[in-house]
């Protein structure tokens, strides 16, 4: 539910003009992952590395032209912080709500291909993105995130901070 909320926030944030209310609704949310993670070094470094990946997956869709961020130039090179900061709070969910997709990278990368960009297209639809070239977005965003899930999964398995120490 803190997910879905946080979502909601950054997203309706960006595309209202409130991008700061938006980021710290979602940071709020991540605090509040890590102060109650067991180990939270370990969940925090997978919450950066996500982040991470996120940045660069962003940064390539803005540069191919396919998508403009609400509130950014026409030519922007670097998607906004909320943006980012979504990446992380999926991560969040890795160990926790999607723990039942370890150990299944085809259903994982499936899912993934059509639920992430269908979750881009419902903020576009909210106004904080616009597709220039809808179907060639979405057609990258499918790849990505069919590639990028498991490797996510496989690094949250790998930086556990939500189970308790063995």
């Amino acid at each position: 539910m803190l997910f879905q909320l946080a979502w909601l926030a950054a997203v309706s944030g960006a595309a209202h003009g409130h991008v700061l209310a938006g980021c710290l609704v979602v940071a709020a949310v991540l605090a509040c992952h890590l102060a109650l993670a067991a180990r939270p070094a370990r969940e925090a470094l997978l919450l950066l590395v996500a982040g991470l990946i996120g940045w660069a997956v962003e940064s390539l869709q803005l540069r191919l032209g396919f998508i403009r961020y609400a509130g950014l130039a026409e030519r922007a090179l670097w998607p906004p912080p909320w943006i980012l900061l979504l990446w992380a709070l999926l991560a969040s969910t890795l160990n926790l709500s999607m723990r039942w997709l370890h150990g299944r990278p085809l259903l994982a990368a499936l899912l993934a291909a059509v639920c992430g960009p269908a979750a881009f297209a419902g903020g576009a639809r909210l106004g904080a993105a616009t597709f220039i070239d809808m179907p060639a977005a979405l057609g990258c965003m499918a790849l990505a995130w069919a590639l990028l899930m498991p490797m996510l999964l496989a690094l949250a398995e790998r930086l556990d901070g939500v189970a308790p120490h063995d």
